[in-house]
């Protein structure tokens, strides 16, 4: 009898265990994409800024689809500047997809129906992000803006941001 009890208990454990398996990988899987506008009150670098909601919460963005060159990194500050100049005191669009590992909300930004991620990336002010074998969202912004030799582009020693970063760690 208390063999029959320990396997049911087993058996009824196994089915939860399974059951949370497949209900919290949907939970995390099912991400709330969030619109609203907001003024750019700070700009880190190149993909990096801070927003203003109209309620007035000042939310930390992250550019989706891009890798700017880190702030110590050769044409970090060039990169900034730029994103600063085209956004700082302005009323953009933000579309909000996920949170990222550093707890920033990774977002595509808009001001006045333009992508700032693929304008950075068109200007050479940051590369396309690249995950294992996809080239990017903004991969043909990055082509033109390499056969240009705009920006970092224009400099064939450039290291990618995520390089940078392995060997000497973040900036900051």
């Amino acid at each position: 009898m208390a063999l029959i009890n320990r396997h049911d208990r087993f058996v009824t454990g196994l089915a939860l265990i399974l059951w949370l398996l497949v209900l919290i990988p949907a939970s995390y899987a099912t991400t709330k994409i969030t619109f609203w506008q907001g003024t750019v009150t700070h700009v880190t670098d190149g993909d990096t800024l801070w927003v203003r909601s109209s309620s007035g919460d000042v939310h930390k963005i992250r550019l989706d689809g891009i890798d700017a060159p880190e702030i110590c990194q050769t044409y970090g500050p060039v990169s900034r500047n730029m994103l600063a100049s085209s956004l700082m005191g302005k009323l953009v669009q933000v579309k909000v997809r996920r949170l990222d590992t550093y707890g920033r909300s990774l977002a595509h930004v808009e001001l006045n129906g333009k992508d700032m991620g693929a304008w950075m990336v068109s200007q050479g002010a940051a590369w396309s992000y690249r995950y294992r074998r996809d080239p990017g969202p903004y991969a043909h912004q990055e082509s033109q803006a390499r056969s240009q030799r705009l920006g970092v582009f224009a400099d064939a020693q450039a290291e990618r941001p995520r390089d940078f970063r392995l060997r000497h760690g973040s900036c900051h």
